[in-house]
């Protein structure tokens, strides 16, 4: 396997140096075959979803399918324009000439996706890597199995392989395909994980983008819509069981409106999984056993107002309900990654902007509220990955929006456009014209010479 991974990477390294990537048709037709790739095996990738994380159809279509398509789309729309030179303008010293950014790909690039969303994590940035001409290793998450299993069967048949080849494989993999030399790495994942991925590359000046996670707040204000934020806020937190990165982590509230809060969203659990979710066909399941473990571990002494359930032999936790845990608790210490989420209550709403900013920089922050005045506090306060205004995750269906971390959170940015650039150098040019050569800047240097140039400066 040693061998192999060194041999793939080298191959595609020699496939990029031929120029074949950079042509523009080339690239069209690469994704509109990971477009035909997707569409036609919609009911493969649904099924490996399922057995993986117990997705829902619907689910997976709008999350995974749905999301990968419009990205594909998108960048087709786009792709003639993000790859022309980017006119800029050129100081009066270097009159008569032109500058301009002339996009071009790094060249062989390494994703390494994640389990929660398996096939979206793994194949958007592939989208923006070939799109910007890369040639691509993809290392699929093996303990989604069935979805890297599928993955690694049918990118070969869409794709040219000599220019997109899949890893799979668990921590020995893993870490021989990161002794390799990319031009770029994106990794999908936890922190622990991103340092690993950091380090490798520090070994051969590889840049990367790392898309990690961290704990997400979300502030519910008691002059926001109820309705519409208690459907809002168990939406984005228990689809996939909970297993977003994005998801909110920790809500943050008044004391006077809790009470009101839970009884809103308990509602929504019923109306949306009914009385046991365990039967709901539209509820998920946790990755793996282990995981369920650590998730279970997080309830230990907390108050406990909704759920709690646990069945081991289906990877089933119930969506649940915390109250007021204790700060210092692993439950607001770590990423909780599951289905379980923490209402911690303040003497007044103001105070979330402290709350937040005493801790490390979080993916992405949620506010409901209809106080023009607290969402400038909080945007101008308060620093994140992403904000989402009064609905939550729903930022990621913008492909004009970048999706990214800050601090903690992560590092770099893609989609759309963003990712692109990710994924590109943006060379800077300058063309002179040879018709006039004055002499200001050659020596012998004189007073008069200095003053005309400080004039053109």
């Amino acid at each position: 396997m040693t061998g192999l991974i060194a041999q793939q990477v080298e191959g595609l390294r020699s496939y990029f140096n031929t120029g074949v990537t950079k042509d523009l048709s080339w690239r069209r037709q690469q994704l509109n075959q990971l477009l035909t790739m997707t569409l036609t095996h919609q009911q493969d990738i649904v099924e490996a979803l399922r057995q993986d994380l117990g997705k829902a159809e619907q689910e997976s279509w709008l999350a995974e399918i749905g999301f990968l398509e419009d990205d594909i789309k998108h960048s087709l729309k786009h792709l003639a324009k993000w790859c022309k030179p980017r006119k800029l303008s050129t100081p009066m010293l270097a009159q008569p000439g032109s500058s301009w950014l002339q996009p071009e790909p790094l060249g062989t690039v390494l994703i390494i996706g994640a389990w929660n969303y398996p096939f979206q994590l793994l194949l958007a940035p592939l989208v923006a890597a070939i799109a910007a001409g890369n040639c691509a290793v993809v290392k699929p998450s093996e303990l989604a199995e069935h979805t890297s299993a599928l993955i690694a069967r049918l990118l070969p048949r869409y794709l040219d392989s000599n220019a997109y080849q899949v890893v799979e494989g668990g921590v020995e993999q893993t870490t021989e395909v990161l002794k390799q030399k990319f031009d770029h790495i994106l990794y999908t994942g936890g922190e622990t994980v991103g340092k690993i991925v950091m380090k490798a590359a520090a070994d051969h000046l590889t840049p990367v983008t790392l898309e990690l996670g961290g704990k997400s707040p979300c502030i519910v204000a008691s002059d926001c819509d109820l309705d519409v934020t208690a459907a809002r806020i168990v939406w984005s937190k228990w689809m996939n069981a909970g297993q977003t990165c994005v998801a909110p982590d920790y809500i943050l509230v008044e004391n006077a409106f809790v009470d009101k809060l839970i009884a809103a969203i308990v509602s929504k659990l019923d109306a949306f999984y009914g009385k046991n979710p365990a039967q709901s066909p539209d509820y998920g399941r946790i990755i793996n056993p282990r995981h369920l473990a650590r998730l279970q571990s997080y309830l230990e002494g907390q108050k406990v107002v909704c759920g709690g359930q646990v069945d081991e032999n289906t990877r089933y936790m119930a969506p649940t309900l915390v109250q007021n845990p204790a700060l210092d608790s692993p439950l607001m210490q770590q990423e909780i990654f599951g289905p379980i989420l923490p209402i911690v209550g303040l003497d007044r709403i103001e105070q979330a902007k402290d709350f937040i900013n005493q801790r490390a920089k979080p993916l992405a922050l949620y506010l409901y509220t209809r106080s023009q005045s607290l969402e400038q506090q909080i945007l101008a306060g308060t620093s994140a990955g992403s904000v989402c205004i009064n609905d939550g995750i729903m930022f990621m269906a913008n492909p004009a929006l970048p999706f990214g971390g800050v601090g903690n959170s992560g590092m770099g940015r893609y989609h759309g456009q963003w990712g692109f650039d990710t994924f590109s150098h943006l060379k800077a040019v300058m063309k002179r014209s040879t018709r006039f050569d004055i002499d200001w800047r050659y020596p012998p240097f004189s007073a008069k010479k200095m003053k005309m140039l400080k004039w053109v400066k």
